[in-house]
Protein backbone atom coordinates (compact mmCIF):
# COMPACT_ATOMS: atom_id res chain seq x y z
CA UNK A 1 0.00 0.00 0.00
CA UNK A 2 1.14 3.51 -1.28
CA UNK A 3 0.19 6.46 1.38
CA UNK A 4 1.10 9.84 0.32
CA UNK A 5 1.31 12.66 2.52
CA UNK A 6 0.71 15.85 0.89
CA UNK A 7 -0.34 19.43 1.54
CA UNK A 8 -1.43 22.83 0.18
CA UNK A 9 1.39 24.59 2.06
CA UNK A 10 4.74 24.24 3.31
CA UNK A 11 4.82 23.70 7.18
CA UNK A 12 1.48 22.28 7.97
CA UNK A 13 3.57 19.20 9.56
CA UNK A 14 3.48 17.07 6.69
CA UNK A 15 6.85 15.75 7.18
CA UNK A 16 6.29 15.76 10.75
CA UNK A 17 3.29 12.64 9.56
CA UNK A 18 5.23 11.29 7.23
CA UNK A 19 8.49 10.03 9.40
CA UNK A 20 6.11 9.12 12.49
CA UNK A 21 3.89 6.97 10.12
CA UNK A 22 7.47 5.66 9.00
CA UNK A 23 8.37 5.48 12.83
CA UNK A 24 4.76 3.49 13.65
CA UNK A 25 5.15 1.04 10.74
CA UNK A 26 8.37 0.05 11.91
CA UNK A 27 7.38 -3.77 12.21
CA UNK A 28 6.30 -3.93 8.82
CA UNK A 29 9.76 -2.74 7.10
CA UNK A 30 8.27 0.21 5.57
CA UNK A 31 9.68 2.37 2.72
CA UNK A 32 9.58 6.11 3.13
CA UNK A 33 9.73 8.12 -0.15
CA UNK A 34 10.85 11.59 0.59
CA UNK A 35 9.75 12.92 -2.98
CA UNK A 36 10.27 16.78 -1.89
CA UNK A 37 13.63 16.44 -4.11
CA UNK A 38 14.44 20.16 -4.21
CA UNK A 39 14.52 20.11 -0.55
CA UNK A 40 14.64 16.96 1.15
CA UNK A 41 14.49 17.14 5.04
CA UNK A 42 12.70 13.43 6.13
CA UNK A 43 16.50 12.45 6.91
CA UNK A 44 17.15 15.52 9.05
CA UNK A 45 13.98 14.12 11.65
CA UNK A 46 14.62 10.25 11.53
CA UNK A 47 17.66 8.62 12.08
CA UNK A 48 19.30 6.51 9.50
CA UNK A 49 22.41 4.85 7.88
CA UNK A 50 23.16 5.34 4.23
CA UNK A 51 23.74 2.64 2.53
CA UNK A 52 23.71 3.45 -1.54
CA UNK A 53 24.07 6.32 -3.79
CA UNK A 54 23.28 6.23 -7.40
CA UNK A 55 22.66 8.87 -10.31
CA UNK A 56 19.63 9.18 -11.39
CA UNK A 57 18.54 10.87 -15.44
CA UNK A 58 16.12 11.88 -17.54
CA UNK A 59 16.44 11.36 -21.61
CA UNK A 60 17.03 14.80 -23.73
CA UNK A 61 17.52 14.89 -27.53
CA UNK A 62 20.83 14.10 -29.28
CA UNK A 63 21.43 15.26 -32.58
CA UNK A 64 23.58 13.50 -35.17
CA UNK A 65 24.26 16.34 -37.60
CA UNK A 66 25.88 13.96 -40.04
CA UNK A 67 22.53 12.50 -40.42
CA UNK A 68 20.34 15.34 -40.01
CA UNK A 69 18.79 17.42 -42.89
CA UNK A 70 17.88 20.74 -41.10
CA UNK A 71 14.20 20.02 -42.03
CA UNK A 72 12.83 21.15 -38.99
CA UNK A 73 10.19 18.82 -38.05
CA UNK A 74 11.53 18.52 -34.95
CA UNK A 75 11.39 22.34 -33.43
CA UNK A 76 7.98 22.55 -35.37
CA UNK A 77 5.94 20.18 -33.46
CA UNK A 78 7.95 20.63 -30.04
CA UNK A 79 5.63 22.02 -27.80
CA UNK A 80 7.73 22.95 -25.13
CA UNK A 81 10.44 25.31 -27.72
CA UNK A 82 13.04 23.10 -26.75
CA UNK A 83 14.18 22.50 -30.46
CA UNK A 84 15.20 25.58 -32.52
CA UNK A 85 16.83 24.55 -36.02
CA UNK A 86 19.57 27.03 -37.55
CA UNK A 87 21.74 27.18 -40.41
CA UNK A 88 24.04 24.14 -39.79
CA UNK A 89 22.92 23.33 -36.86
CA UNK A 90 20.10 22.09 -34.11
CA UNK A 91 20.11 23.72 -30.95
CA UNK A 92 18.85 21.69 -27.88
CA UNK A 93 17.83 23.44 -24.11
CA UNK A 94 17.24 20.62 -21.86
CA UNK A 95 15.70 23.28 -19.39
CA UNK A 96 12.57 23.01 -21.38
CA UNK A 97 12.61 19.66 -22.88
CA UNK A 98 9.89 17.64 -20.88
CA UNK A 99 11.59 14.26 -22.01
CA UNK A 100 8.78 13.56 -24.12
CA UNK A 101 10.68 11.33 -27.01
CA UNK A 102 8.46 12.93 -30.15
CA UNK A 103 11.45 14.82 -31.19
CA UNK A 104 12.93 11.53 -32.05
CA UNK A 105 9.78 9.74 -33.54
CA UNK A 106 8.60 11.76 -35.89
CA UNK A 107 12.12 12.65 -37.75
CA UNK A 108 11.93 11.08 -40.99
CA UNK A 109 15.96 10.75 -41.07
CA UNK A 110 16.21 8.79 -37.51
CA UNK A 111 18.74 11.50 -36.86
CA UNK A 112 17.79 12.16 -33.24
CA UNK A 113 18.86 9.90 -30.22
CA UNK A 114 18.29 10.26 -26.46
CA UNK A 115 20.55 10.27 -24.43
CA UNK A 116 20.69 10.38 -20.76
CA UNK A 117 21.08 13.93 -18.61
CA UNK A 118 22.08 13.61 -14.51
CA UNK A 119 19.27 15.78 -12.91
CA UNK A 120 20.27 14.24 -9.25
CA UNK A 121 21.04 11.39 -7.18
CA UNK A 122 18.79 8.44 -5.35
CA UNK A 123 19.93 7.73 -1.45
CA UNK A 124 19.13 4.82 -0.22
CA UNK A 125 19.20 4.58 3.59
CA UNK A 126 18.42 2.12 6.52
CA UNK A 127 15.77 3.59 9.31
CA UNK A 128 17.36 3.01 12.44
CA UNK A 129 14.05 2.15 13.48
CA UNK A 130 13.07 -0.45 11.32
CA UNK A 131 12.77 -0.05 7.41
CA UNK A 132 13.93 2.27 4.22
CA UNK A 133 14.27 5.63 3.18
CA UNK A 134 14.22 6.32 0.00
CA UNK A 135 15.66 10.66 -0.65
CA UNK A 136 15.57 11.89 -4.42
CA UNK A 137 18.19 15.30 -4.47
CA UNK A 138 17.57 17.64 -7.63
CA UNK A 139 20.71 18.99 -8.62
CA UNK A 140 21.41 22.87 -8.77
CA UNK A 141 20.20 24.42 -11.75
CA UNK A 142 17.94 21.40 -12.44
CA UNK A 143 14.49 22.54 -13.32
CA UNK A 144 12.41 19.38 -14.18
CA UNK A 145 11.92 17.77 -11.08
CA UNK A 146 9.21 15.54 -11.78
CA UNK A 147 11.75 12.62 -13.61
CA UNK A 148 13.51 12.43 -10.18
CA UNK A 149 10.58 11.92 -8.27
CA UNK A 150 9.10 9.41 -10.49
CA UNK A 151 12.80 7.37 -10.21
CA UNK A 152 12.79 7.76 -5.99
CA UNK A 153 8.84 6.35 -6.00
CA UNK A 154 10.21 3.29 -8.26
CA UNK A 155 12.73 2.27 -5.94
CA UNK A 156 12.34 -0.74 -3.88
CA UNK A 157 9.09 -1.22 -4.89
CA UNK A 158 8.44 -4.71 -3.63
CA UNK A 159 10.49 -4.23 -0.35
CA UNK A 160 7.86 -3.51 1.86
CA UNK A 161 3.82 -3.77 2.49
CA UNK A 162 3.68 -0.01 3.05
CA UNK A 163 5.25 2.96 1.18
CA UNK A 164 4.99 6.31 2.82
CA UNK A 165 5.41 9.15 0.27
CA UNK A 166 6.49 12.79 1.77
CA UNK A 167 5.33 14.92 -1.36
CA UNK A 168 6.26 18.06 -2.29
CA UNK A 169 3.89 21.17 -0.66
CA UNK A 170 1.27 22.80 -3.30
CA UNK A 171 -0.55 21.67 -6.14
CA UNK A 172 2.76 22.12 -9.59
CA UNK A 173 3.68 19.14 -11.17
CA UNK A 174 6.01 17.61 -8.84
CA UNK A 175 3.14 17.61 -6.23
CA UNK A 176 1.09 15.86 -8.86
CA UNK A 177 3.96 13.57 -9.71
CA UNK A 178 4.38 12.70 -6.17
CA UNK A 179 0.86 11.78 -5.45
CA UNK A 180 -0.48 10.19 -8.34
CA UNK A 181 -1.61 6.28 -8.41
CA UNK A 182 -1.04 6.05 -4.64
CA UNK A 183 -3.82 4.02 -2.83
CA UNK A 184 -4.46 7.14 -0.60
CA UNK A 185 -3.61 10.68 0.20
CA UNK A 186 -3.31 12.10 3.59
CA UNK A 187 -4.08 16.04 3.65
CA UNK A 188 -2.41 17.18 6.28
CA UNK A 189 -3.41 20.96 6.86
CA UNK A 190 -4.25 23.46 9.64
CA UNK A 191 -6.80 25.00 11.08
CA UNK A 192 -6.58 28.54 9.65
CA UNK A 193 -7.65 30.76 6.70
CA UNK A 194 -4.23 29.50 4.72
CA UNK A 195 -4.57 26.44 5.51
CA UNK A 196 -8.13 26.14 4.65
CA UNK A 197 -7.42 27.99 1.44
CA UNK A 198 -4.69 25.34 0.02
CA UNK A 199 -5.96 22.80 1.24
CA UNK A 200 -8.84 23.26 -1.12
CA UNK A 201 -6.68 23.34 -3.96
CA UNK A 202 -5.41 20.20 -2.86
CA UNK A 203 -8.29 18.45 -2.39
CA UNK A 204 -9.06 19.50 -5.88
CA UNK A 205 -5.83 17.92 -7.07
CA UNK A 206 -6.80 14.53 -5.45
CA UNK A 207 -9.82 14.52 -6.96
CA UNK A 208 -9.04 15.08 -10.65
CA UNK A 209 -6.29 12.43 -10.07
CA UNK A 210 -8.89 9.93 -8.60
CA UNK A 211 -7.04 9.35 -5.59
CA UNK A 212 -9.00 8.40 -2.32
CA UNK A 213 -8.69 11.37 0.49
CA UNK A 214 -8.74 12.15 3.65
CA UNK A 215 -7.59 14.96 5.99
CA UNK A 216 -5.65 14.99 8.79
CA UNK A 217 -5.94 18.49 10.94
CA UNK A 218 -2.58 19.51 12.30
CA UNK A 219 -2.17 21.83 15.25
CA UNK A 220 -5.89 21.51 16.34
CA UNK A 221 -7.15 23.53 19.39
CA UNK A 222 -10.55 21.91 19.29
CA UNK A 223 -12.29 23.73 16.48
CA UNK A 224 -12.37 22.57 12.72
CA UNK A 225 -13.07 25.79 11.83
CA UNK A 226 -13.17 26.64 8.27
CA UNK A 227 -11.55 22.94 7.52
CA UNK A 228 -14.87 21.55 8.73
CA UNK A 229 -17.15 23.34 6.44
CA UNK A 230 -14.78 22.39 3.76
CA UNK A 231 -14.44 18.59 4.74
CA UNK A 232 -18.17 18.80 4.47
CA UNK A 233 -18.53 20.61 1.31
CA UNK A 234 -16.08 18.47 -0.36
CA UNK A 235 -17.28 15.11 1.01
CA UNK A 236 -13.56 14.20 2.21
CA UNK A 237 -13.31 12.69 6.00
CA UNK A 238 -11.25 14.21 8.85
CA UNK A 239 -9.18 10.86 9.58
CA UNK A 240 -7.75 12.82 12.46
CA UNK A 241 -6.66 15.64 14.87
CA UNK A 242 -3.44 16.79 15.91
CA UNK A 243 -3.73 18.51 19.23
CA UNK A 244 -1.14 21.55 19.67
CA UNK A 245 1.80 20.59 21.47
CA UNK A 246 4.68 23.30 22.35
CA UNK A 247 6.52 20.42 24.21
CA UNK A 248 6.23 18.63 20.38
CA UNK A 249 7.28 21.82 18.33
CA UNK A 250 10.29 22.14 20.74
CA UNK A 251 11.11 18.35 20.48
CA UNK A 252 10.67 18.38 16.88
CA UNK A 253 12.78 21.57 16.18
CA UNK A 254 15.70 19.75 17.91
CA UNK A 255 15.73 16.53 15.64
CA UNK A 256 14.17 14.62 18.66
CA UNK A 257 11.08 11.87 17.88
CA UNK A 258 8.15 13.48 18.48
CA UNK A 259 6.27 9.83 19.26
CA UNK A 260 8.17 10.40 22.29
CA UNK A 261 7.55 14.25 23.46
CA UNK A 262 3.60 12.96 22.30
CA UNK A 263 2.95 9.48 23.53
CA UNK A 264 -1.09 10.37 22.54
CA UNK A 265 0.70 10.66 18.74
CA UNK A 266 1.19 7.00 18.40
CA UNK A 267 -2.36 6.11 18.85
CA UNK A 268 -3.96 8.81 16.33
CA UNK A 269 -1.47 7.73 13.84
CA UNK A 270 -2.20 3.73 14.18
CA UNK A 271 -5.95 5.29 14.06
CA UNK A 272 -4.91 6.64 10.80
CA UNK A 273 -3.38 3.32 9.25
CA UNK A 274 -6.70 1.55 10.23
CA UNK A 275 -8.46 4.46 8.69
CA UNK A 276 -6.91 4.06 5.57
CA UNK A 277 -6.68 0.31 4.87
CA UNK A 278 -10.29 0.35 5.48
CA UNK A 279 -10.86 2.99 2.87
CA UNK A 280 -8.36 1.18 0.62
CA UNK A 281 -10.14 -2.51 0.53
Amino acid sequence: MEIAVASGKGGTGKTLVATCLARVLADYNPVLVDADVEEPNAGLVISHQPVNIRPAFRPVPSIDMKSCTLCGKCAELCRFNALVVLPGEVMVFTELCHSCGLCAYICPENAINEANHKIGVIEESALLSGGHLITGRLLVGEVQSPPLIKTARESKRQDSEYRVVDCPPGTTCPAIESIRDSDFCLLVTEPSLFGAHDLELSISATKLLGVRTGIIINRWQGDDGDIGILARAEDIPILERIPYSMELAKSYARGGNPLDAMPELHGILEKIIEEVKERVV
